[in-house]
């Protein structure tokens, strides 16, 4: 009788949050992923560090400064972790595939509460001066809130590989000069 009441009222109360336009459903949490190519005019031998935490440093502004928990001292490996400040945010990252004669490197951040994000790399030849990097963002919000950062996310994603293009070959005219 007991478990009846508590049957009873429960759903009762779904009934009433019904009524009221209140939903119980659980809410969906977004999984994407975007995806862009992008040609760096080096070699692979040349191109495959700039895409690694530390060999990033390079072309990728003031704020892509990774604090390496493992391994010390800082190194570009496979089972590389290391964390990125973002604002009031500690982003903790994991290099989970760094495979230089496969040509494939993929890292997997968290940020609490709101996400995880895989980013997938690629690369293929091109010519003899010249690598083309596909790059594969997935995310996965945590919560409700993290909706609205993979939403955002997913816009920014769709104008980054301008933005590397244009940071890697700055980078690239410099150090030829």
């Amino acid at each position: 009788m007991k478990n009846m009441i508590t049957m009873l009222a429960s759903a009762g109360l779904g009934a009433a949050a019904f009524a009221q336009g209140v939903s119980t459903a659980p809410t969906k949490l977004m999984h994407i992923s975007t995806s862009f190519d992008l040609v760096v005019h080096a070699l692979y031998a040349e191109t495959a560090p700039l895409f690694g935490p530390e060999g990033e440093r390079v072309w990728a502004g003031n704020d892509w400064n990774p604090q390496f928990l493992y391994p010390q001292p800082a190194q570009d490996s496979e089972g590389a972790v290391f964390t990125i400040q973002r604002g009031p945010l500690n982003v903790v990252w994991v290099n989970t595939l760094f495979d230089l004669e496969a040509r494939h490197f993929q890292y997997v951040y968290f940020i609490t509460d709101v996400m995880v994000t895989t980013i997938d790399l690629r690369f293929m030849p091109v010519s003899n001066e010249s690598t083309q990097v596909n790059v594969i963002y997935t995310r996965t919000a945590l919560t409700p809130e993290g909706n609205k950062r993979v939403a955002a996310m997913r816009d920014h994603d769709t104008h980054a590989g301008k933005d590397w293009q244009e940071q890697i070959d700055a980078y690239l005219r410099s150090r030829n000069h």
